[in-house]
């Protein structure tokens, strides 16, 4: 098994959170990353489970402490990042862990953990996703356009990450994703 990080990034409504979503459900030898938002949370997301919803101030204070491993401002709005001690801690462990997270955060641990897997994940079409996008009905209009301008910039990086999975189906997605951390797909 290879316990090195793996950093799972790609546009918006391509389906991060999916395949997360069943990792989670498949492979419980996986670590996955609790991220902090300033955003607010959306129906049926749990503080502490999806992400850690914190205030600006609070936010600020993680970033003077130097307790984020990564943080980014996305889609121009909300602030997310990556408390740094778990991650550090589960890699020390020699747990598996999985960090899903924006483009701006990716090249940021990037630069500072270079030896981890980068992975893009790809829409099968631009159609595609917009569908996704507009699909969930969790963002407003002009949410859904600044988040698909967003997503046009996103989708050039694909070449920055050392490997691409195209999300045409959750499962096939996520599985190429757990044999590309090295563990095995025999469920």
């Amino acid at each position: 098994m290879n316990n090195r990080l793996t950093v799972l990034a790609g546009p918006t409504a391509v389906g991060k959170g999916t395949i997360s979503a069943y990792i989670r459900d498949h492979h419980p030898e996986v670590w996955f990353s609790v991220s902090a938002t300033t955003r607010p949370r959306r129906p049926g997301e749990v503080d502490g489970v999806h992400y850690h919803f914190i205030s600006d101030d609070e936010f600020d204070s993680l970033i003077a402490a130097g307790e984020l491993l990564e943080y980014a401002v996305v889609h121009g709005r909300h602030r997310y990042g990556t408390p740094s001690a778990q991650v550090q801690e589960k890699l020390a462990q020699g747990i598996p862990a999985l960090l899903e997270i924006d483009l701006q955060g990716a090249r940021q641990v990037k630069d500072k953990m270079p030896e981890a897997l980068f992975v893009f994940l790809a829409p099968p079409s631009w159609d595609e996703l917009v569908s996704r996008l507009t699909g969930r009905g969790t963002e407003s209009e002009a949410e859904q356009e600044r988040r698909l301008t967003t997503a046009k910039q996103e989708l050039a990086a694909e070449s920055e990450f050392n490997v691409t999975i195209v999300n045409d189906h959750v499962r096939t997605a996520a599985e190429e994703l757990i044999s590309l951390m090295g563990i095995s797909t025999t469920d």
